[in-house]
């Protein structure tokens, strides 16, 4: 059987953490800082984690992640 192929596109936006969990960078921190408050922008550096049905999801995209 071949191997699955991995979405690029989801490899490259979520990690997944040694407990399965899957981490994610925050939107938003781009362009147009000007008018973000500097609280506003340092919640926005901090990673978050995804809800558990979002988790499965990604983790279908992501065939070789060591679910």
């Amino acid at each position: 059987m071949p191997k699955m192929k991995t979405k690029k596109s989801a490899s490259k936006r979520y990690h997944i953490t040694g407990s399965g969990k899957v981490r994610y960078k925050k939107q938003g921190l781009r362009h147009i800082l000007t008018k973000k408050n500097a609280k506003r922008k340092r919640r926005l550096r901090l990673s978050a984690t995804l809800s558990p049905v979002e988790t499965k999801r990604v983790k279908q995209l992501l065939p070789y992640s060591g679910r």
